[in-house]
């Protein structure tokens, strides 16, 4: 399991954003596809919401992978 620690300089992030800076999506293309597949939870639900905020405390998960923003 990959588990990545990313600490946000502003309020919110979107998911979309979140996955493309992580590296766990390749572009903006493969993070709206694995968003709409419903791969992608935001604390525990399951996400299909490209423009979801991501606020310092959330906690993203897909395919083996865990985010955790501070």
């Amino acid at each position: 399991m990959i588990i990545r620690h990313v600490k946000l300089k502003t309020l919110f992030i979107r998911l979309d954003q979140l996955l493309k800076y992580t590296g766990i999506a390749e572009t903006g293309g493969h993070a709206k596809e694995l968003i709409l597949e419903g791969a992608v939870s935001v604390n525990d639900e399951i996400c299909q919401q490209r423009g979801k905020k991501v606020f310092p405390g959330d906690h993203v998960t897909l395919e083996g992978c865990e985010i955790f923003v501070k």
